[in-house]
């Protein structure tokens, strides 16, 4: 693995932001009291989240929905893109060569036992290239690109915070698939041995095994990278950072190849691409697998005091599933049949999970769902779109 020079990109639009801190941190890592409180130029500290739903069509158009008043702005134009992943500020929108990077302005600060909301103006941040197709990896702890032509990049958060759009490193590694797993210090970057463990300049740390890599999500307790035998937690204190190897239960014969729930929340859903799907309990350390019964396209955890899990069938019903007896206690109708159909639209419908309602895209369908999972999977609001490709809820 080669290191090269970090390279600073200028943006198309430059956010003149001071945040000192602005994004939420994990439990295991807190923000010290008094960075940022209502001292962020350009920025607006509100009472409440500024909830929003970001979309991109299929052209590359970027338009901003805000739940609160139902109103929608269009931010501009993009590169059109084959993928989309956000931290719930930033949206990050990959396709062939490059990632295409949108600030939505809107972002909640966690201050361990409170939070602080914050409003800005939303801007296209411009453009990271790279060899091939990138899989992006993002959370609050930052984002990492993998470009399958053989390039590894971590990007500055701090520096995406005030408009610029700047590497912590890019590495040269092997041409193929694989992740940058951001963590509160430096990142994991997949390889043939597992995962590499990086500082926040590239140079190796140490390698932790992990046979077959996939899937990884940011939670309260720590970061989890999927393998193919069991997960791997790392978590991050005073001391430094800490791997721990949680084994799938003897006897297991199919493993999560993603990860998904509510932002935060210490157990996640891990979708098995059939009936079955996994809950890993990061706090406990502890898998659980939840047989549907049906095939599953989409499966995240809600981590809420009834313990719901939301699920979407291949046929594009939404259910509410207990996540202890692995019951559905809702389903509601075929809600995106046709954008499941059709696989290029299907790649980018999702289940976007916060404490009290899921939203879900039909960029077919041309309709955004909003559905109260606590409420037998009521649909509280549906919202007309002109062809939501890819959807984020932002401001959580």
């Amino acid at each position: 693995m080669n290191r090269r020079a970090p390279i600073a990109l200028v943006p198309a639009l430059a956010l003149a932001l001071a945040l000192a801190a602005c994004q939420s941190a994990p439990a295991s890592v807190p923000e010290s009291a008094g960075e940022g409180h209502g001292a962020i130029a350009g920025a607006t500290e509100l009472a409440e989240p500024a909830l929003h739903l970001t979309s991109v069509t299929p052209g590359g158009e970027v338009r901003h929905l805000d739940l609160l008043d139902e109103t929608t702005d269009a931010l501009g134009e993009i590169t059109p893109s084959t993928s989309l992943e956000t931290d719930g500020r930033f949206l990050y929108a990959g396709r062939d060569g490059g990632v295409g990077i949108v600030d939505s302005g809107v972002w909640t600060w966690n201050h361990v036992d409170h939070f602080h909301y914050y409003e800005a103006p939303a801007v296209i941040l411009g453009d990271l290239t790279g060899d091939g197709e990138p899989t992006v990896v993002a959370s609050d702890l930052g984002a990492g690109i993998r470009f399958d032509g053989g390039e590894a990049v971590l990007l500055d958060l701090d520096a995406l915070k005030k408009g610029r759009i700047e590497e912590r490193f890019r590495l040269d590694v092997p041409a193929g698939s694989g992740m940058v797993v951001p963590l509160p210090t430096g990142a994991l970057v997949t390889d043939a041995d597992g995962l590499r463990h990086v500082d926040a300049t590239g140079a190796d740390v140490e390698t932790v095994p992990c046979n077959d890599p996939a899937g990884s999500i940011a939670t309260n307790v720590g970061v989890v990278v999927g393998c193919a035998d069991a997960a791997i937690l790392a978590v991050t204190d005073a001391d430094g950072t800490s791997f721990e190897r949680i084994p799938y239960p003897e006897g297991a014969d199919d493993r999560a190849l993603s990860f998904a729930a509510r932002e935060g929340r210490p157990t996640v859903a891990g979708l098995t691409g059939g009936d079955a799907f996994w809950l890993l309990d990061t706090r406990e350390r502890a898998w659980t697998r939840v047989d549907a019964g049906e095939p599953l396209a989409r499966v995240a955890a809600v981590d809420d005091a009834d313990q719901h899990v939301v699920a979407l069938t291949t046929k594009g019903e939404v259910l509410v599933i207990d996540g202890e007896s692995g019951k559905a206690i809702a389903r509601t109708k075929p809600l995106v049949a046709a954008s499941l159909a059709d696989p290029t639209l299907a790649a980018g419908v999702t289940l976007q999970i916060d404490a009290n309602r899921t939203y879900l895209n039909g960029p077919a369908e041309n309709v955004m769902f909003e559905i109260d999972h606590a409420d037998s999977g009521r649909i509280a609001r549906t919202f007309e779109a002109d062809a939501p490709a890819f959807v984020a809820e932002t401001g959580r």
